[in-house]
């Protein structure tokens, strides 16, 4: 019998596809926040800026809580099980917070984005382990395409949000919303979802190392920013726009939006021109367009130029965040989106408390901080990228 020698097949990129589709549950139950505050009645005098904050630093304490015990819960159960606890949770916290409405006490809220917070975090954990195959053979695109999901959830959540406005009472639009996280869980209960094999992970005083780096270090305080600007700027948009530029809650919701969009359009773009341009170009041109739309948007007064500064960041910070992931993949192979690794740990913790910190700042400096420091934030990331390249040919790395 003659020897018939099979033709392998083309390698295809490790599964992961699917659980790629989640993300857009993410950013729908984080878009929240930002969306939902001028229902509160968050917008109105006397500002209550002190109480946002407090919300904002529940959601991060709730996200890094999560970080911290979905090790643990994969080691005792599935991962797919994890994935249906994550929306299961998500759906209990927006259902709760639709009842905790003002005017209940402000505590009853944080404890129930504290809940949100703890959902969405699990649910991050558990659909980075499902793409890992895929993020280590495509780094930029895998999480190019996780952000273009997770931008389509935010678009939703706030649309929601400004199309039910004036329709429906807050506790409805929240329990509408908790549908969501609730038709996810059973789509995962009938799925199968099988954990990734876990990679190496720094000990502290490996992670402790990485400050001996300066590439670690500027890539960290880069992360560190950028994941702050972002975050504020979602968060703090609506309310700045209605207080500072004059909006109606609706017309800075509808501008929350748009923002989302640009962003959402900008990832679709990156995505598309990746391999056809220089990175560095692509990370500085963007930087370049945050900062532009930063300037028009802090001394603005009218609905057009807020359009117009909100395209110009949105579609800047599109691909920023994608690309630097890409470089620290590359420089530090220990490194995953979703695992707090090394000192890359330290910039997405503090990330997260940027809005928080807005809020407290916003009680004594007045509502235009809030655009004032992601400002300066964005400055800053463009000298940072400066020094990274400067960095990279000293060590010719």
């Amino acid at each position: 019998m003659n020897n018939i020698e099979t033709i392998a097949a083309p390698v295809r990129p490790p599964g992961g596809g699917k659980a790629l589709a989640g993300f857009l549950l993410s950013g729908f139950e984080l878009a929240l926040l930002g969306a939902i505050l001028p229902a509160w009645g968050y917008h109105r005098d006397p500002p209550q800026f002190i109480a946002v904050g407090n919300y904002f630093l529940s959601l991060a304490i709730g996200i890094v809580f999560a970080a911290i015990v979905s090790r643990r819960i994969m080691a005792r159960r599935s991962l797919t099980f994890l994935l249906v606890f994550a929306c299961a949770l998500s759906c209990v916290a927006l259902a709760f917070l639709g009842m905790v409405s003002p005017p209940a006490s402000e505590w009853w809220r944080v404890l129930g984005l504290f809940a949100l917070g703890a959902g969405a975090g699990l649910l991050n954990m558990a659909l980075f382990q499902a793409i890992s195959g895929r993020y280590q053979a495509d780094a930029a695109g895998t999480v190019g395409r996780g952000g273009i999901w997770y931008g389509l959830g935010c678009l939703a959540a706030t649309l929601l949000v400004a199309g039910t406005f004036y329709a429906y009472t807050v506790p409805a639009i929240l329990g509408l919303m908790a549908v969501a996280p609730a038709i996810f869980a059973c789509i995962y209960a009938n799925n199968s979802y099988t954990e990734a094999p876990a990679g190496a992970h720094p000990n502290l005083l490996q992670a402790l190392n990485d400050f001996h780096s300066p590439g670690a270090v500027l890539f960290a305080m880069l992360l560190f920013i950028q994941f702050g600007n972002e975050w504020s700027i979602a968060g703090w948009l609506p309310l700045f726009l209605i207080r500072r530029v004059g909006l109606s809650p609706s017309a800075a919701l509808m501008l929350l939006a748009l923002y989302w969009l640009f962003l959402l359009t900008g990832r679709v773009g990156a995505v598309a021109i990746l391999p056809r341009i220089r990175h560095a170009y692509l990370l500085f041109g963007s930087g370049i367009a945050a900062m532009f739309g930063c300037f028009l948007l802090f001394w603005t007064n009218n609905w057009f130029g807020a359009a117009t500064a909100v395209l110009f960041i949105g579609a800047g910070y599109a691909s920023i965040y994608p690309l630097v992931a890409e470089a620290i993949g590359r420089r530090f192979p220990y490194y995953h989106p979703g695992f707090f690794n090394g000192i890359f740990s330290f910039a997405l913790v503090g990330g997260l408390l940027a809005p928080a910190t807005l809020g407290y700042a916003a009680s004594g400096l007045g509502v235009g901080v809030v655009i004032g420091i992601p400002l300066i934030g964005t400055i800053t990331v463009i000298a940072l990228l400066l020094l990274i390249w400067l960095e990279s040919k000293i060590t010719g790395r």
